[in-house]
C-alpha cells in the first residue's frame, strides 16, 4: 500500500512538523479514495480515522494528537492544547496552539488551507479559507490569535496550500459584485469567463493578498489547482460529475 507523502512547504516552515497531503496513500475507496481525512464526509468513520493516523505517522506523530474543527466558513479562531475538546469539535475555521506535539489541521476540497508558524515564539496556526472566510477575516483572526499566544506578527510565516485555481473557479457576475461592494480594488481578482455573466475568481491570489496585507513576515504558496488536479479532492469537480459527496484533504502543523 502506498504511504501518504505530504508536501512540505519550502524553508518557511522548516522548524515545525507539517504537511499538505494529497488524496494518495490512504485506505478509503470509491469517491473517497484514498486518503480522505474528513469526518464530515459520508465515508466509513473507521477508514477516516485510519487515514488521519497515517497522515500523522508521515510526520512522525501518533494519530491521536490531530485536532481539526467543524468548519463553517466563519472568521473565527480558537486556541487548543492537548486537552482540548473531548466531545463536539468547535465550529470555527482557524486553530492555533503553543503546545508541542499537538497537531492542528484544516480539511479542504478546493478551499485554501493556510499554515502559520512563529517557531521562535513556539506558536503555530492553521486556517480554512474559502471565499467567505477569506473576505470575512479568518486569516487575520488566525494571526491575531497567534499574537495572543505570544507570536510576533513580523516573525509569522504563512503558506497557502493547494486550492482551486482561477481557471477552474467560474462564478456569476453577482459574486463579483459582492466583492466590489466591499472593496472596488478586488476587481483585480476577477477576469471574464466564457459568457458575459460569468467571471473567473482568483481565490489563491485573494488569499495571498490578504496575508501580505496582514503584516506578517513571509508568505508562500504551494501552487496546485485542486479542481484540475485529480490527485486532490475537489468539491467543484465532484459537483460537475454529479457526485453528491467528496473527500477532504488534510493540511496540518505541529510544534516538535
Amino acid at each position: 500500500m502506498t504511504e501518504p507523502a505530504p508536501f512540505e512547504a519550502s524553508a518557511l516552515l522548516d522548524d515545525v512538523r507539517h504537511g499538505f497531503w494529497s488524496r494518495r496513500g490512504g485506505v478509503s475507496a470509491g469517491i473517497y479514495a484514498s486518503l480522505n481525512c474528513g469526518p464530515g464526509s459520508g465515508d466509513d468513520p473507521e477508514r477516516v480515522d485510519a487515514n488521519r493516523a497515517r497522515a500523522m505517522a508521515a510526520i512522525g506523530l501518533p494519530g491521536g494528537v490531530l485536532r481539526t474543527a467543524h468548519q463553517i466558513h466563519s472568521a473565527d479562531a480558537v486556541a487548543v492544547d492537548g486537552d482540548s475538546w473531548q466531545g463536539a469539535r468547535p465550529r470555527v475555521d482557524a486553530l492555533v496552539t503553543r503546545t508541542p506535539g499537538v497537531a492542528i489541521g484544516v480539511l479542504t476540497a478546493d478551499c485554501g488551507p493556510v499554515l502559520f508558524a512563529d517557531p521562535q515564539a513556539g506558536v503555530v496556526g492553521c486556517a480554512h479559507a474559502g471565499w467567505r472566510g477569506a473576505i470575512g477575516g479568518v486569516l487575520e483572526a488566525a494571526v491575531e490569535a497567534m499574537v495572543g499566544l505570544g507570536a510576533r506578527r513580523n516573525r509569522i510565516a504563512a503558506v497557502l496550500g493547494p486550492c482551486i485555481g482561477q481557471p477552474s473557479y467560474e462564478v456569476g457576475d453577482d459574486f463579483e459584485a459582492g466583492f466590489l461592494a466591499v472593496n472596488p480594488d478586488y476587481a483585480a481578482f476577477f477576469v471574464p469567463g466564457d459568457r458575459p455573466d460569468k467571471r473567473l475568481f482568483d481565490l489563491p491570489g485573494f488569499i495571498l493578498a490578504r496575508l501580505q496585507a496582514s503584516g506578517i513576515g513571509a508568505v508562500d504558496h504551494v501552487a496546485r489547482d485542486t479542481c484540475a488536479d485529480h490527485d486532490y479532492f475537489s468539491y467543484r469537480r465532484n459537483c460537475h460529475e454529479g457526485r453528491r459527496d467528496y473527500g477532504r484533504s488534510l493540511a496540518a502543523i505541529a510544534l516538535p
